[in-house]
């Protein structure tokens, strides 16, 4: 039987990203640029729909395999079928079943395709009952969250909160873009383009419920660039109180770079670490015609400026991405406890090494697209007490995301947008 073009893109992305811990939403472009519209929209809806469930698949193939050990080509065939059984009503059943097994000889493992049809068959036949040690347990396997960060949610926010968090994580997000470019006649075809609306808290951004066919011809023809309402909010944030230059430390990919360039009058200088990231920030300010001066910088061993020489930084810090779980399901298992405590001391050091160059009455803008308080609150709280000349101001944001300490978050759940931290602090 022949894999359908969808199943098997979606497969070899899957297997990417088990592999070598690529980025389904690196990978999904370029395998899906080689498909159909339908093809297309099929192996986005497979792939990221078995990354949002993948605990939840593999607690039926632990039953229904009785815990045999699974080869991971295997194993993400058999996680396709089950969320096609279980998750796409359109789908029939035997496409979903022999497909699968197809995807066996696919990957060079056909010894294995009597196998998969057996395991298939066998939850068609009746659908096992899952057991949970507690309402944790069924929270983490039922949402595919690992129990670990569930039990960390609920001591952190409470348990109902925890339980949206995770509901929210595993639903379809609505796209967010903004024009690269202020183009009146651009923004009034927005605003009157079925399926498209404009952001009630972020200008000139606007979200679409789905990749339709006028969004992808506003996007193939260049005029548009999807971006995250939460962190367009942030650069929001940076553009209301921009001085006369502003230092982005922490630059790539480059959408709030582009953004802070594009909506102020400042000079803007930016930077990050690696080459690559570099380049990739270089990029997108070429792409968008955006005044940026990029270099390349490390940011934990200090910043190549004069003291005092930006009236506005923004540390937009490498982070655990908790709050973009739901664009990017897969951090959800690579996270561990252990990363977000190293991170945290990273973040520290590069706020402070970072704050040298705020000028006298300047601001330090930090901001994480992570929920977790340690990168966060915490991180914010060190650094006013070691740094005394530095004082909280509230973020120039809608009241209804400030927090009680004077920070600003959004979240998921809450706002349906990625889960973004933003800290102002002012030089005295």
């Amino acid at each position: 039987m022949k894999i359908s073009p969808a199943r098997k893109a979606a497969f070899d992305v899957l297997l990417r990203v088990e592999r070598d811990a690529a980025f389904s939403s690196a990978l999904l472009p370029q395998f899906e640029s080689q498909l159909n519209e339908k093809d297309r929209a099929l192996c986005h809806e497979l792939a990221l729909g078995v990354l949002r469930r993948k605990l939840y698949l593999d607690a039926f193939i632990e039953q229904l395999s009785s815990g045999k050990r699974i080869d991971i080509e295997i194993r993400i065939a058999l996680q396709l079928a089950l969320f096609q059984l279980l998750f796409l009503d359109r789908v029939p059943a035997h496409s979903a079943i022999n497909e699968s097994v197809e995807l066996a000889a696919h990957a060079n493992k056909s010894s294995a395709k009597g196998f998969v049809n057996a395991v298939l068959r066998s939850f068609q036949r009746g659908q096992p009952k899952l057991i949970f040690e507690d309402a944790a347990g069924r929270i983490s396997i039922e949402s595919s969250h690992p129990l670990w960060l569930v039990d960390k949610w609920i001591a952190d926010f409470g348990f109902e909160t925890a339980v949206a968090i995770c509901v929210a994580n595993n639903k379809t997000p609505s796209l967010a873009f903004r024009p690269i470019n202020y183009d009146e006649h651009l923004i009034e075809r927005l605003k009157q383009t079925d399926g498209i609306r404009a952001s009630d808290i972020v200008r000139n951004c606007f979200i679409a419920e789905t990749f339709n066919s006028e969004v992808r011809r506003f996007a193939d023809n260049g005029s548009i660039y999807f971006q995250d309402e939460g962190s367009q909010l942030v650069a929001q944030c940076v553009i209301d109180i921009a001085g006369r230059n502003v230092l982005d430390v922490c630059g790539a990919p480059g959408g709030k770079t582009s953004m802070i360039a594009k909506s102020t009058g400042a000079f803007v200088v930016a930077g990050d670490l690696h080459f690559s990231r570099v380049e990739g920030l270089r990029n997108t300010c070429r792409n968008q015609s955006a005044n940026v001066q990029v270099i390349q910088l490390d940011a934990t061993a200090g910043l190549p400026f004069n003291e005092k020489s930006f009236d506005t930084v923004l540390v937009d810090a490498p982070c655990s991405g908790t709050g973009t779980i739901r664009h990017n399901p897969e951090i959800r298992y690579s996270i561990r406890k252990t990363d977000i405590d190293e991170l945290s001391g990273k973040q520290l050091l590069i706020l402070e090494n970072a704050s040298d160059a705020v000028a006298g009455n300047g601001r330090l803008i930090y901001s994480t697209c992570s929920l977790e308080r340690e990168e966060n609150e915490e991180v914010g709280a060190l650094f006013l007490q070691r740094n005394s000349e530095f004082s909280l101001e509230l973020p120039p944001i809608e009241r209804r995301f400030h927090t009680s300490e004077g920070f600003g978050r959004t979240f998921p759940h809450r706002d349906d947008m990625d889960g973004f931290f933003m800290a102002v602090f002012r030089r005295r």
